[in-house]
């Protein structure tokens, strides 16, 4: 076979080659799925978040990667798994509650980050406002410090003669520390001694009478 039949003969299996086959050698988009529980824990869920994708035509393995990290209920390594992501250059990173989404906004401005079930993401920071989240940080919110109060108050309704109110909260959580503050405040308004214990990493405990 001559040199020039050669090439000819090379260029037209290229043109040939299915479209498919050449997509595939494409990297596929990858999720960095940043999950606070365990497989036990939040298995179901996460079992959820894969099936909505298949309905909405995202498969795992075949059009999308998904890079599952667990953090087993310490929150001091939801830093480090954010900062894996940003090595890994995951193209979104989806995270469920505050302190997840907090160590990955901190560990990114780029990646885009969707979040789940944030308490008050304008209050802990995590976007500027719900109408317009600005930067790179998105998701939805149970907005849960928004009754907080409330709660105490039909708590009181219910239980009229309980006369001590005692918290307890999580300081490594920035919403724990939002709802702290908003039941206190209810709390002085109903006349009720509160007693206040902060556990975490900071490991601080405060009394307040």
């Amino acid at each position: 076979m001559k040199r020039r039949e050669f090439i000819s003969l090379l260029g037209g299996a290229a043109a040939a080659w299915p479209l498919a086959a050449r997509a595939q050698q494409q990297p596929m988009p990858t999720i960095g799925f940043l999950i606070s529980g365990s497989p036990l824990s939040h298995g179901p869920w996460v079992a959820a978040f894969a099936q909505r994708l298949r309905d909405l035509g995202w498969i795992e393995g075949r059009t999308v990667a998904i890079q599952y990290r667990w953090a087993e209920g310490r929150s001091e390594r939801f830093a480090e798994i954010a900062a894996e992501f940003v090595r890994l250059k995951v193209d979104v990173i989806f995270a469920a509650g505050t302190p997840a989404t907090a160590a990955a906004k901190q560990a990114t401005s780029v990646i885009p980050i969707v979040f789940a079930g944030a308490g008050d993401p304008v209050g802990s920071g995590l976007v500027s406002s719900l109408a317009r989240s600005g930067g790179n940080v998105t998701g939805l919110s149970s907005q849960q410090t928004d009754t907080s109060g409330k709660r105490l108050e039909l708590s009181r309704e219910v239980v009229p003669t309980f006369g001590r109110l005692a918290i307890l909260a999580n300081v490594d959580n920035p919403v724990a520390l939002l709802d702290m503050r908003q039941v206190e405040a209810t709390a002085s308004n109903l006349a009720l001694p509160v007693v206040t214990l902060r556990h975490g990493r900071l490991k601080h405990m405060r009394r307040s009478r």
